[in-house]
């Protein structure tokens, strides 16, 4: 299994970031105590992190199965990477 792009750690200092940012809104004060609200805040990074690591995985999969190689890193590769990248978000509705 991948390493997650972010720790634990990290994801709770995120979403309490995120949270103290919201604090004065009507939904951070909809989601009820800020124990709740914290939870809610990193289940949904998690989320968004999780699909973000799979589209990353789906874009190198498409490019590693390319006949000619093209060696990662090289502006070949990284104008692919873009281009495959913003398919997949259109095939997902995500961009």
């Amino acid at each position: 299994m991948n390493t997650p792009i972010l720790s634990d750690e990290k994801q709770t200092h995120l979403a309490h970031v995120i949270l103290t940012s919201v604090t004065g809104m009507v939904e951070a004060k909809m989601l009820g105590d800020s124990a709740q609200a914290l939870r809610e805040v990193k289940r949904v990074l998690a989320e968004h992190m999780k699909a973000e690591e799979e589209l990353v995985q789906k874009v190198r999969s498409r490019l590693q199965s390319y006949a000619r190689p093209i060696p990662e890193g090289s502006q070949e590769w990284d104008v692919l990477y873009q281009k495959t990248y913003q398919e997949e978000l259109r095939k997902r509705n995500l961009g």
